[in-house]
């Protein structure tokens, strides 16, 4: 099988163009834990295959795996990946995508250079899901109290938004806001007397991860704000673990930190492998924008 290697701020992953490589469905999550192992695969956060799409409306299909096989809806960093894949792969010579994983499209212009590839992506992730059964969160409202109340005046925003929630953890109580961004996300603002770079983030993410209140799991953002536009942000993925960045995490923690009034409406979301950044304007129904590099590491063939 042939692959490309590809990471946006460090979050790699293996890609595989699906119209070429016919792998079977039923290998598809086996092969995805194979390949990502960092020492007996490739090394990778996961597996994406780039489908074509029998639908005029649509240019490509994401398909993606987490590195212990499951399935995963999105991938921020993973779908800026897919948008220089096919550009410098020379499959569209469009500049605007429109891309879909897991049902959802997600639209996308490419900053192409001299050299004729891609530079950077601006993708329309979507309106964030703030509704908590949507996300999902569990509806137990004996377990999972209403929002704190201090949403800032925003337009839209559903009663039922878990913004500076409780819960508690490795025996500690935290406060979290929950967002969708086509995959769960659980942001927590670190308190002053916890430093990011030195948090037990392979302790306390798991707790998050596998925690009752989410259903399908969760990948948890732990932050530490720096200005009205500069965060630093450490993510836990949920069938990955820590990794260097994550895209839709970056989103997730711009909506959280607007929600709660710690940021302006553009935020540079500073990750262990670089910085990307996010915009939303406050209203539920409007778009977050995320912008980022995606980088092409290797090319190489692997026997499956």
């Amino acid at each position: 099988m042939k692959f490309t290697k590809m990471h946006g701020c460090g979050n790699d992953y293996v890609y595989v163009d699906g119209g070429k490589e016919l792998v079977p469905q039923e290998k598809k999550s086996k092969l995805s834990q194979k390949v990502s192992d960092r020492h007996f695969g490739i090394g990778s956060d996961g597996l994406i295959f780039i489908n074509p799409v029998d639908d005029p409306s649509i240019d490509f299909e994401m398909e993606m795996y987490n590195a212990d096989g499951s399935r995963s809806e999105m991938c921020g960093n993973g779908i800026r990946c897919v948008a220089k894949y096919v550009y410098d792969h020379r499959l569209t010579d469009k500049k605007k995508l429109t891309i879909v994983s897991a049902g959802k499209k997600k639209y996308i212009d490419l900053t192409v250079g001299a050299d004729n590839l891609v530079e950077s992506v601006k993708v329309d992730m979507g309106a964030p899901i703030l509704s908590a059964p949507e996300i999902p969160v569990t509806e137990s409202s004996k377990e999972l109290p209403a929002s704190a109340g201090n949403i800032v005046a925003l337009s839209g925003i559903p009663s039922d938004a878990c913004v500076d929630v409780p819960i508690t953890a490795d025996g500690r109580d935290w406060k979290m806001t929950c967002v969708s961004m086509g995959n769960p996300h659980a942001v927590v603002f670190l308190p002053d007397d916890m430093d990011l770079a030195t948090f037990d983030i392979e302790k306390i993410g798991p707790q998050f991860e596998n925690h009752k209140f989410f259903p399908n799991r969760v990948n948890t953002e732990f932050v530490k704000i720096d200005d009205k536009n500069n965060v630093h942000m450490r993510v836990w993925e949920r069938g990955t673990g820590e990794t260097l960045a994550c895209g839709t995490g970056c989103c997730a923690t711009t909506v959280a930190c607007i929600l709660n009034g710690h940021t302006a409406e553009t935020v540079n979301v500073h990750v262990l492998g670089g910085i990307v950044t996010c915009s939303w304007d406050g209203d539920a129904t409007s778009p977050v924008i995320m912008e980022g590099p995606a980088t092409t590491v290797f090319e190489g063939s692997i026997d499956i």
